[in-house]
Formats: structure tokens, C-alpha cells, sequence
């Protein structure tokens, strides 16, 4: 197998002639989105009425360019830069789901793939392909949809666990050999270095971490070199997770779900990571149901789950999947990893964010959510919340010290504006009661 596959290859225009019209279409994902087959099938001139399921997806997409609206409809699970101003033009739509969740909807029928369109790396000997760097919903989609289209590309990772994709199943591919595309980390800010020393002091030796990527999880990983025995049981992780291991400070020795073992959906990262994830068999890809099953993360000790947020308002709801009415990413994981960390064994769950956005003339810490804004995570969810002024948690506390807390951890600048808040009984769900 691993001399003949590539025979069988054919041209990325001959591999999405397959897609017909009115068909529904599940594309990968993340550092897996396959762009030479997105390409092909934008190049097509002759369809309509195409749906494209996702999650966020990397590079361009040109299914969502203004005037192709009658041949491409996007449909978001978890929206992406390349997509935040089709949404908000209604170019573009979204899906509020729990990431646990996807999966099922091909399974149950609730969303009927006609095609699954991969990125897939080279068959082995039995001639399974992996899903690579993502396997999160794309296994069920590799399962469910009645063909598949496939990059097998060179350089995607083979990767380990319940994540293969057998050649017999592929009814067209085409070959590459290109590098995946990377996501580097930034240098940190004092900000998210505040915040990250905040966080830190939460985790305990023997934790088990899910956190995401960005600045704040990565100035919290940069900072618990010293700790023993971490574990990770996780949705996504990046480059900062490969430190740990190397310190030693990540054994995985002390969980209970997958032991010894980093457990993941998908990673995003650069291509040390990709050569981290590469055959490893100590790195486990699950589908995203699996990984985002509380009752299976709930039995790891100590989970610590790091989130994040756009806004939250003195009663505790975390807005984190909206900016107002206007979407910004999408649910995810967030509810799955709070409560199973919540109901963990010694378990924290954590929303950790900056005090103020807009370069410090907006607080997040408000007395109402904006008009049209997403509680991703309820007022009877919320446990710890950190900003760089301090870690407080909000657990078994009435509103008027919920509200207490979140102030004192605020932006000096908005404190006491927030504080008068606290005086409006409407703020704490106060007030008359309606009558009639």
C-alpha cells in the first residue's frame, strides 16, 4: 500500500467534480482545512445551493466571498476569522452547539453529508490514513457522509488513536506534499503575563489541564515548569503543552482517562508541534464527544479548565461567543470542561481574561451583558474568574457578592463605576415584580 496510493491520485478538479449540487458538505478543519480542494471546488462555476459544515477553518475562504451566496451557504459550528464578516453580512451562518455535540448531528441525521472533503495523512501498510492534526468532528463526518474527498498530504501528521480513516473509504484524493499552515505564538504582554501568574497559582501538582490557545494559556503554561505530575485532557492544545513534556513537568501519570497519555481533539500550532504529535503514541486523538464527555473528564483528578471571555457581568454569566449581536467564535468547549472540572475531584474551573478591551477604554466586567450578547456559560456554571487585578471565586456566593468580587478584580478605571451598579436593584435582579 504505502508504494501504490499515490497511483490512484487525481487532480483537485477531478476530486471535487464529485460535489453536486444541493449537497451537503462537511469540510476539516483547523490546521487540517484542505485549501487545494477548497480552491477546486470554488473554481467551479456550476453549482448551487451547496451547504459547507465547519468549524473554524484556516487560510482563505473564497465559499464565502460576497456574490457566491447562491452557490455556497456556509454553515459555522465554531466561527473563524476567514468567516466573521460573512456571518455578520448574512453572507454566512452560524450553528450555537456544544462541540460534544457535532458529532451526533451527522450520526442522528439531523444534518445529512452528502460529502466529507479531508485532509489526510499517507496510508500505512494496512492502508489507514489518519485525520492528522484535527480529528474532532471530522471522524464522524469521515463516518456518516456518503463519500469522501481527501488531500493526503505528505506532511500531515500521522497521529494516534481513535482517529483513522481506511483508503477503501476514499473515493478521491489528491496528493501533496506542502507544509501544514502554522499558528506561532506571540510574545506575551504584561497583561497576560499578570494573568498568567494569577492562573498558575490555582494549579496544583497533579493536575489534569484543558486549556485553549492564545496568550493567556500560553503565559499559564510558561509558568508551571515547577509543577509535577500534570496531566492533559484536553480539546486543543499548542506548542506550549511540548515545553512541559520536555521539562517533565507533564507525565500524565496520575489520570484516570487515558493514563500516561495526552488526550486531545485537535492541535493548532507550529511545526514542532506537528513533529510532536507526529507517531507519537503517547498523544491520543478522540473525536470531539469523546474528548468533551464530562462524565469521562470528571474522573481525572484535579481537572483545571482555563477558558475565556469576551464579557461577564456582575451576576457571573460569561458572554464568550459573541461581541454584542455580532458572532465572534462559537460555544465550543467551554461548558463540556467548566462543569466536568467543577464536578472533578479536587477540580477548578477558571475564565480567565483581560480587565478591560479596546486598548483599556472598555471593561469587561459590566453591569448588563450587551444587547444581544451569548451567555456561553451560565451565573450557576461560573466558579473561579481571574484578570490581572486578582482571582476570585464566585461558587456558592449570593449576587450582591458575586457582583463584590468581580469589582474588586475589575480595571481600577471602572471600579467604582461599577460599584454604583451595585446600588441599582435591577443590576442584582432586583426591582418590581411585573404585574399582569
Amino acid at each position: 500500500m504505502p508504494f501504490s496510493w499515490k497511483s490512484r491520485a487525481v487532480s483537485a478538479a477531478d476530486a471535487a467534480a464529485i460535489v453536486g449540487n444541493g449537497q451537503s458538505i462537511f469540510i476539516h478543519g483547523a490546521c487540517a482545512t484542505p485549501a487545494p480542494l477548497i480552491e477546486a471546488l470554488c473554481a467551479r462555476t456550476d453549482l448551487t445551493g451547496v451547504r459547507l459544515y465547519h468549524l473554524h477553518t484556516a487560510g482563505p475562504a473564497p465559499f464565502a466571498a460576497p456574490g457566491r451566496e447562491a452557490e455556497f451557504r456556509s454553515i459555522s459550528f465554531f466561527v473563524g476569522a476567514p468567516l466573521r464578516q460573512a456571518v455578520a453580512d448574512g453572507r454566512a451562518d452560524f450553528v450555537p452547539v456544544f462541540l460534544s455535540d457535532i458529532p451526533a448531528l451527522f450520526r442522528n441525521g439531523t444534518v445529512l453529508l452528502d460529502v466529507a472533503i479531508l485532509q489526510l495523512s499517507p496510508p500505512d501498510a494496512h492502508g489507514l490514513c489518519s485525520l492528522g492534526t484535527s480529528c474532532d468532528a471530522a471522524k464522524s463526518a469521515a463516518e456518516n457522509a456518503r463519500f469522501i474527498i481527501a488531500e493526503i498530504n505528505e506532511q500531515m501528521p500521522r497521529t494516534h488513536g481513535n482517529n483513522v480513516v481506511a483508503m477503501d473509504r476514499v473515493h478521491a484524493f489528491v496528493a501533496t506534499d506542502r507544509p501544514l499552515i502554522e499558528h506561532p505564538g506571540k510574545p506575551e504582554t504584561a497583561v497576560e503575563a499578570q494573568i498568567g501568574e494569577q492562573v498558575a497559582a490555582l494549579i496544583e501538582d497533579g493536575s489534569t489541564l484543558q486549556m485553549g490557545i492564545g496568550g493567556i494559556p500560553d503565559a499559564v503554561l510558561a509558568r508551571l515548569h515547577h509543577k509535577r505530575d500534570l496531566g492533559i485532557h484536553t480539546e486543543m492544545f499548542s506548542d506550549r503543552v511540548v515545553d512541559l513534556v520536555e521539562s517533565g513537568a507533564i507525565t500524565n501519570r496520575l489520570k484516570v482517562v487515558g493514563a500516561g497519555r495526552i488526550v486531545t481533539s485537535f492541535v493548532n500550532g507550529t511545526r514542532r508541534l506537528f513533529d510532536f504529535v507526529h507517531d507519537n503514541p503517547l498523544v491520543d486523538f478522540h473525536p470531539c464527544d469523546w474528548t468533551n464527555d464530562t462524565a469521562l473528564i470528571r474522573k481525572n483528578p484535579k481537572v483545571v479548565a482555563i477558558n475565556s471571555a469576551i464579557q461577564i457581568d456582575l451576576t457571573g454569566q460569561v458572554c464568550a461567543d459573541s461581541i454584542g449581536h455580532r458572532i465572534y467564535s462559537g460555544i465550543g468547549g467551554q461548558m463540556d470542561f467548566i462543569r466536568a472540572a467543577a464536578i472533578s475531584p479536587g477540580g477548578k474551573p477558571i475564565i480567565a481574561m483581560p480587565s478591560t478591551a479596546a486598548g483599556g477604554k472598555i471593561s469587561r466586567i459590566v453591569a448588563q451583558l450587551d444587547a444581544g450578547a451569548g451567555v456561553v456559560t451560565t451565573r450557576g456554571h461560573v466558579h473561579w474568574v481571574v484578570t490581572e487585578y486578582g482571582a476570585v471565586n464566585l461558587h456558592g456566593r449570593t449576587l450582591r457578592e458575586r457582583a463584590e468580587a468581580l469589582a474588586s478584580i475589575a480595571h481600577p478605571d471602572f471600579r467604582a463605576g461599577l460599584r454604583r451598579d451595585l446600588a441599582r436593584p435591577r443590576t442584582l435582579g432586583g426591582g418590581p415584580l411585573p404585574i399582569g
